[in-house]
């Protein structure tokens, strides 16, 4: 996953066409999450980026290819990486592929989490919720190590995308 996220931050930062047409390639060809799929559980008590939770979850992601940002503010990696992902993100939207971007804090405490999923204009996972989806995914800051443990496969930033069926992705 380090590998991709290293390749994704090249690709959008160089050549956000090849990247572009390489999730094109892995993605469903429905173009996004189906409203046939069930939610999977790790978006459970989906939230705005203002912190009100969504009525319909599902209906906000169908048709949209969606990925899980794996983030802190205090973390330098991640503030330098998202002009890049928030250029990538417009990009795909101009081209008819809208990618929704769903943040999992690595925030200090909730109201930090809430401020920056608002300052980012993502979805967020509850701050409370965090921890379950950060051991299901095995993505957690470095700081946290202590935590959830050292048998992680990537740090912050990182990206988990999902497939038609709200899936992760190989």
């Amino acid at each position: 996953l380090l590998h991709a996220i290293v390749t994704l931050t090249g690709a959008l930062q160089h050549r956000p066409g090849v990247f572009a047409t390489a999730v094109a390639r892995r993605t469903s060809s429905t173009g996004g999450i189906t409203a046939k799929a069930a939610l999977p559980p790790m978006l459970d008590g989906l939230l705005s980026s203002s912190g009100a939770p969504i009525e319909d979850p599902l209906g906000e992601l169908a048709g949209k290819r969606v990925a899980l940002y794996f983030s802190a503010g205090w973390c330098p990696m991640c503030t330098n990486f998202e002009p890049a992902l928030e250029k990538y993100v417009d990009a795909a939207a101009d081209a008819g592929t809208p990618i929704e971007i769903i943040y999992v804090p690595s925030d200090r405490d909730k109201a930090s989490s809430q401020k920056r999923a608002k300052a980012l204009g993502m979805l967020q996972v509850p701050f409370d919720a965090a921890a379950d989806l950060k051991r299901q995914c095995k993505v957690w800051a470095g700081s946290e190590v202590m935590s959830f443990g050292l048998m992680r496969r990537s740090g912050v930033p990182a990206l988990v995308v999902l497939d038609a069926a709200g899936e992760e992705m190989a």
